[in-house]
């Protein structure tokens, strides 16, 4: 499949596409056509600045929220109302409570991930961090606070370790999940730290680890040598939920609380160590991965220089390397957790960036793929939406 870059006059409205790129050195938007071929560039935004994540507010189709660390304002939200022609600093950006006189306390290093809050909850975000904290927002991303008490609880501060553990770019809490039938059921998870779940609206969360596997030699009763690398629900079955973990892939289905490791039935010679996960929006059988080489060295890039996608359609029963259109042998690059995403189009088309800056995307569910931008700094996220009006 061609795809032309273009930095004409927008095509947008229904069946149009937008895609937000978030990298080491700024944010871009990819504006795409119904038929997903023909692409305007609009960036960059905020060049030079670190975008940990770039996210449109389905809920009204026009607020963004980037996740930025800046070296003249620290971490930091930006705000949009009109899609990027203009950005406003969040007043009150995530920050820990102040701590005890005499007692040590911890800064936001950078805000990770953000999630738009419930369909009925229109303004609520909510915001992971590192180190490991979780905040939330009830105006738009104007201003945050921290949420639940898990931020300064002494058993989850235990179970999150130090800055010096774990995630070369620091601890992180991630893969913040809203249930879409129930605005007090969340998910989140933590590198290192596991994964955690509240029935009742953040008031309290208990981990959710039975079946999930640890580095060998370590205790894994103990959530601390946990480390989820991205969590996903099924749109059209919340009972479900996929995980590519440290040590693997695995699948839950409620009320079940055991993990089972469906990452078993990969080839052997790639494994089931990744960091993205992406899960098909009507079909809760199918499942994109991205594997990396997780051998003894942790290179963390793509197994033997040939990347390439693997998709389920039977919930990890089975995999299908899908790698036609990517290059064949000496790509050493990988996939970030938040660097892969689908829209809802049909065929669903699948999207990734990597972290030599090369954006990639499949209109056919992964069976053929197009770099539709190359050259750009580290992709760091991708993120979609589909029929977005009034564009840029």
């Amino acid at each position: 499949m061609a795809s032309e870059i273009d930095k004409g006059a927008a095509q947008c409205g229904p069946g149009s596409v937008l895609v937000l790129v978030a990298t080491r050195k700024g944010a871009w938007l990819y504006h795409g056509d119904a038929t997903r071929q023909h692409w305007r560039v609009e960036g960059p935004h905020f060049l030079g600045h670190i975008i940990n994540h770039l996210v449109l507010d389905p809920r009204d189709g026009r607020t963004l929220l980037a996740a930025a660390k800046t070296g003249h304002l620290g971490p930091t939200v930006f705000r949009s109302t009109d899609l990027g022609r203009s950005w406003q600093e969040a007043a009150r950006p995530p920050a820990f409570a102040p701590a005890p006189e005499g007692q040590g306390g911890r800064s936001v290093d950078h805000t990770f991930w953000l999630t738009p809050g419930h369909a009925d909850q229109p303004g609520v975000w909510y915001a992971g961090t590192s180190p490991q904290g979780l905040f939330r927002s009830e105006d738009g991303g104007v201003s945050w606070a921290p949420f639940s008490p898990i931020n300064d609880d002494p058993q989850y501060r235990k179970w999150m370790g130090t800055v010096q553990d774990g995630t070369p770019d620091g601890p992180k809490l991630h893969s913040i999940i809203v249930d879409p039938r129930d605005a007090e059921h969340l998910y989140f998870a933590m590198s290192g730290g596991g994964v955690h779940e509240s029935g009742d609206g953040g008031r309290s969360f208990a981990p959710l680890l039975s079946g999930i596997e640890v580095v060998e030699g370590f205790d894994g009763s103990d959530p601390t040598f946990h480390d989820p690398h991205c969590v996903r629900l099924c749109p059209t079955n919340p009972d479900r939920l996929y995980q590519q973990n440290h040590c693997g892939i695995y699948r839950l289905d409620r009320p079940s609380d055991t993990w089972q490791r469906i990452g078993r039935a990969m080839p052997v010679e790639v494994g089931d160590i990744g960091f993205p996960m992406v899960v098909h929006p009507r079909d809760a059988n199918a499942v994109w991965v991205f594997p990396m080489d997780g051998t003894s060295v942790w290179p963390r890039t793509s197994p033997g220089g040939k990347p390439a996608v693997y998709g389920t359609r039977d919930g990890g029963d089975s995999w299908q390397r899908l790698d036609a259109g990517l290059p064949a042998e000496q790509a050493w690059w990988t996939v970030k957790r938040q660097a892969m995403t689908a829209d809802s189009a049909d065929p669903v088309g699948l999207y990734f960036g990597t972290t030599s800056g090369e954006l990639w995307m499949s209109g056919d569910e992964g069976r053929q793929w197009t770099c539709i931008a190359a050259h750009l700094p580290e992709i760091y996220a991708v993120e979609v939406a589909m029929g977005v009006e009034g564009a840029p």
